[in-house]
């Protein structure tokens, strides 16, 4: 498709009404000015300016809660016992590293570390979500408590084939094949698998902050190259009603404290109001019957102050603000990333709302180069899982802020959900579905256009 059609139809969603401007006039936009300019080692620690002195003990509170190590139950008046009796880590840190992105191993003989891997069998639980297999439930994990046997060792494997660009330049692309070993509880028999690594978490509370109006008119859109998305609708444990979902990989949990609780329980092993139960399953004994760290009332592990605590640390991280942008590769980046189609997702520019934390922000956006929307990535990509309205092909757009600095907080970063792209480009490139198209134009572009836009995406 050519330029002049791509822009056509990006005329034609703004005379629809559909967006407060397309892809490419909010490109052209002011640069938002809701994140930090710091470029440091802390550059996504950085609490909103628009946090308010009221909020800063709970903030510090927060982060306090999202470094420490949880400890084994009981533990006297330990406010962070409780964990496990299984559990993958130990911290929420131990994921998100510098509040940063994670990596997959390199082989089957370095430890699983920043990833994990889902289970589900076929069918839906009862809320709608994928259906845990019935031994080893929802998530393989990988440690337990003394006493309490691990459910087993994730090992990955990696095939690689090579994918030429025009002008000559290969590049080495890896897909992952899971295995398992070291089952405590007997055979997996058939399961279906979907390995993750642990996202950033700067600029939650601004995503939270989308209109779900917003994102139901992007959702409507018909939108240029045949790039449809849709919003996936969840299970929401604080309303127990169904919600549009916009965290996670597949965009499957509602609001930002859904996320952490969700988190805390499937991680950590860390019951809160929102999951009272510990991640045992029927079969596994000696995890129902290990000693918990619930308050005196007998209701959570994590309390509800704590919850609050984790909520509005990670409300008020500060994404970076983009950076260079008048330098002329990365803006003539910008342009090719617009005219490639890639904006057709990686949205330039998002309206803010009310937010029950970060107050009223109407009238100001923000640039995650995202649009909260699942999107048909192809067979290549797939998990072949279904978690409430995304297929197994299907995945959230990825943010793109603080992409070019990710490698300054940690040296290996993975992209793509599982890891399986160890740089931008080949994140491009396992490009499928929907996003073909764009795919194809960056790969057929020559490589000093190629450059240009790996140069925009590493200004934001």
């Amino acid at each position: 498709m050519s330029k002049n059609v791509f822009r056509r139809a990006y005329r034609l969603t703004l005379k629809l009404g559909l967006l407060t401007c397309s892809a490419l006039a909010c490109a052209d936009a002011p640069a938002p000015i809701l994140g930090t300019n710091n470029i440091t080692h802390e550059a996504f620690t950085q609490p909103l300016s628009i946090m308010p002195d009221s909020a800063r003990e709970a903030f510090f509170r927060g982060r306090s809660l999202f470094r420490q190590n949880w400890v084994i139950a009981p533990a006297g008046d330990d406010q962070v016992d409780g964990l496990g009796p299984l559990h993958n880590r130990i911290s929420c840190i131990s994921c998100h590293a510098a509040n940063g992105k994670g990596h997959a191993p390199n082989g089957p003989h370095e430890k699983a570390g920043f990833l994990l891997v889902r289970l589900s069998v076929p069918g839906a639980n009862p809320n709608g979500g994928p259906l845990p297999h019935p031994v080893y439930g929802d998530q393989l994990n990988e440690d337990a408590i003394p006493g309490v046997p691990a459910e087993g060792r994730v090992q990955i494997h990696w095939r690689e084939h090579k994918v030429t660009l025009t002008g000559g330049e290969v590049v080495r692309l890896r897909s992952p094949r899971i295995a398992f070993r070291d089952l405590a509880y007997g055979p997996m028999g058939k399961v279906q698998t979907s390995a993750r690594i642990g996202p950033a978490v700067f600029g939650l509370g601004l995503l939270d902050a989308v209109p779900v109006e917003a994102l139901e008119k992007l959702a409507a859109e018909n939108q240029a190259y045949g790039v449809r998305g849709k919003l996936n609708l969840v299970h929401d444990a604080a309303s127990a009603q169904t919600m549009p979902g916009r965290f996670g990989l597949k965009a499957n949990r509602s609001v930002l404290r859904d996320q952490i609780a969700g988190a805390m329980i499937g991680d950590l092993g860390i019951t809160s109001t929102l999951f009272t139960e510990e991640n045992c399953m029927p079969a596994q004994k000696q995890c129902r019957q290990a000693p918990n760290g619930n308050s005196p009332d007998g209701h959570s592990e994590l309390n509800d102050e704590q919850l609050d605590e984790l909520e509005r640390y990670l409300a008020f991280l500060a994404p970076p603000l983009p950076r260079n942008m008048n330098a002329p590769e990365v803006e003539q980046g910008r342009r090719l990333f617009n005219d490639m189609g890639c904006a057709a997702c990686h949205r330039p520019q998002l309206p803010l709302g009310r937010h029950k934390l970060l107050g009223d922000l109407r009238g100001q956006n923000i640039a995650p180069y995202t649009d909260l929307l699942v999107h048909d990535m192809g067979a290549d990509l797939a998990d072949h899982r279904s978690d409430f309205r995304a297929g197994g092909r299907e995945w959230r757009t990825a943010p793109l802020w603080g992409a070019g600095l990710l490698k300054k907080m940690n040296a290996r970063v993975g992209y793509l959900h599982d890891g399986r792209a160890r740089t931008v480009q080949e994140a491009i490139l396992w490009h499928g579905g929907s996003a073909s198209p764009a795919r194809n134009n960056y790969s057929q572009a020559p490589r000093d256009q190629r450059n240009a836009v790996l140069s925009f995406i590493g200004s934001l």
